[in-house]
């Protein structure tokens, strides 16, 4: 097989990932008919059609599902050794950085991040994704985000973790004149009240899987995307809702709420920032995930590549 173009690779491994000609060519700023030509090409390359369009858009054969991993990992790896060797001055950097936050961390630890950014880096942008936990393994892999801060660990290989928030802990929040709870919260009470529940994709899980472990059964009526919707709903109804205690005395504070303690043991944890180890090589990520621990900590910590 002759050698591949690199420009072809990022071709394929974008449209992969967009499954949409239109899409994959606004992600790599080029026209339409460039990555048209381009996928013409690496199906001359591997003797294959490589993408089917269908109803939910371009759907990769067998064959591009093979070559995907080994593609974006080279790909990947290959950017990382080129981002090595160029400088970065923040002051003078209008570079994109993607970070993928649930809306609890937009509202309490994006504001202290995005500080310490434009301080440092004026015309840097900073471009929030809504974290999906089940899938920032990928988004790490393939680059879509430079870094992911989340509760739940991220366990894959060459995935780097530091802790930004520590012994966090779960508590309940409901209406401060609850018809039938006052200020303390038994197992029976809990059981009876109706809730409202926040989706597992944000990465807030750890309670409903005790929940489960123990068995307890207990009356969902309301099931939410964001943590943000909840103050509204439950000053304006009888409903629970189990959330970090941080956010949870925010919204307290804000709105005629309370804070009680949860009926059953719920282990603590920590928020923490993850990024593909690889791509500390690059000062520009470097400097990216050393900004938000230091903007959140208080205190510098060094990337692996850095204390090598």
């Amino acid at each position: 097989m002759a050698a591949i173009d690199l420009n072809l690779v990022r071709v394929f491994v974008t449209l992969y990932d967009a499954r949409s000609v239109t899409l994959a060519a606004e992600r790599l700023h080029v026209t339409q008919p460039s990555v048209s030509y381009a996928l013409s090409r690496l199906r001359d390359l591997f003797g294959d059609r490589l993408f089917v369009r269908s109803r939910d858009g371009m759907e990769p054969t067998f064959t591009a599902m093979q070559l995907y991993p080994v593609l974006r990992d080279s790909l990947a790896q290959i950017d990382s050794v080129l981002e090595s060797n160029n400088e970065f001055e923040p002051r003078h950097s209008q570079k994109r950085f993607r970070l993928a936050l649930t809306d609890l961390g937009e509202m309490s630890l994006l504001p202290r991040i995005l500080v310490y950014l434009h301080a440092q880096a004026p015309d840097v942008e900073l471009e929030v994704v809504p974290l999906e936990i089940d899938k920032v393994e990928d988004w790490l892999a393939t680059g879509k985000v430079n870094a992911v801060i989340c509760s739940r660990p991220i366990n894959a290989a060459g995935i780097e973790r530091r802790v930004l928030l520590s012994d966090e802990r779960y508590v309940c929040l409901l209406n401060r004149d609850h018809a039938t709870i006052g200020d303390s919260l038994n197992l029976e009470q809990f059981i009876q009240a109706r809730h409202a529940v926040v989706a597992a994709s944000t990465g807030h899980g750890l309670a409903e899987d005790v929940l489960h472990e123990q068995r307890l059964h207990r009356k969902v009526s309301l099931k939410v995307s964001h943590f943000s919707s909840l103050p509204r709903i439950l000053r304006e109804s009888d409903m629970l809702a189990i959330l970090p205690e941080q956010i949870a005395s925010t919204f307290a504070r804000e709105a005629p709420l309370k804070v009680l303690d949860l009926p059953f043991e719920v282990p603590t944890f920590d928020v923490a920032l993850h990024w593909q180890s690889h791509t500390a090589r690059s000062p520009a990520q470097r400097w990216f995930c050393e900004s938000i621990i230091d903007a959140i900590t208080g205190e510098r910590k060094k990337t692996s590549s850095d204390q090598s």
